[in-house]
């Protein structure tokens, strides 16, 4: 992928915020918090807030605040399926590529189909590949967990929530969703290569709550998966997606994220030393 470059012709480490990790607070405080906290980015949710689904509204966020749009993530989440109503599941897609590149990005983080959602699900693979090379935008699967209740295993998605083994070009893993499905995120990122394009930076205990902790705070090794990613050539965003629902103020919303931020910085710090040595 083509990634900005340092004064010295390193790749320039982008962390960057999702504004889901500011949830309930709008996208606009999404923008706020990551200026002011010195992130190199922002990930907008379509669907957080209406304004989110503006794509004049955001490029008014973006110019005020100084923070770049990095990436976009398509409404594919249950709760944000309403979002832009009457207008089909591919056309969403389009809407969110026409999105990213209109704020001069040109990632678009996508969830596997609803195994409800009719021929969107059925021709996925081969339509997403279309949509592809229609609109040059990289839309980045990203790797979900079975749907588990007292009956059993619910297979929500089609073809299924584990991007692994399907023919997609380019992937966002998630942490938190790895540790939901009890499964490694060093597996993963070991058997994508390449192919890993987007990391949302977070983690999980491996409950059946998708936690969204803080990168750290689970059991996915988030210290050495990024060091393993980094060495073997890695160059997308770092986008942290934390729950801070919890939070019982901006400022200790701000604490939380900046103390993940604080983390993350000082894991690349880390890397870039190692990859430095001789």
């Amino acid at each position: 992928m083509d990634q900005a470059q340092s004064e010295g012709g390193a790749p320039r480490r982008l962390v960057t915020l999702s504004t889901s990790s500011v949830f309930p607070e709008s996208t606009a405080s999404g923008f706020e918090v990551a200026a002011r906290l010195g992130f190199d980015g922002v990930e907008v949710m379509i669907g957080i807030d209406p304004v989110a689904a503006d794509v004049g509204a955001v490029a008014k966020l973006r110019d005020y605040h100084g923070v770049p749009v990095t990436s976009i993530h398509a409404p594919t989440l249950v709760i944000t399926q309403l979002v832009w109503r009457g207008t089909g599941h591919w056309d969403k897609l389009r809407r969110s590529a026409e999105m990213a590149l209109a704020l001069d990005c040109d990632v678009v983080v996508v969830h596997p189909p609803f195994r409800w959602q009719g021929d969107y699900s059925i021709g996925f693979v081969e339509g997403l590949s279309a949509v592809r090379a229609e609109t040059g935008v990289r839309f980045c699967v990203e790797n979900m967990y079975p749907w588990r209740t007292p009956a059993g295993e619910y297979k929500a998605y089609r073809p299924t929530w584990d991007p692994t083994h399907q023919p997609y070009e380019h992937l966002t893993l998630d942490l938190s969703h790895a540790a939901t499905a009890q499964v490694k995120s060093m597996d993963l990122v070991q058997a994508w290569g390449d192919r890993l394009q987007h990391i949302h930076l977070t983690d999980g205990m491996g409950s059946f709550r998708d936690e969204h902790l803080a990168p750290g705070q689970g059991n996915q090794d988030v210290d050495g998966v990024l060091a393993w990613v980094l060495a073997n050539g890695y160059a997308g965003d770092l986008c942290l997606e934390m729950n801070t629902r919890g939070a019982d103020s901006r400022a200790e919303r701000e604490r939380l994220l900046a103390g993940a931020l604080s983390w993350t910085r000082e894991r690349l710090e880390h890397a870039a030393d190692l990859t430095q040595r001789p």
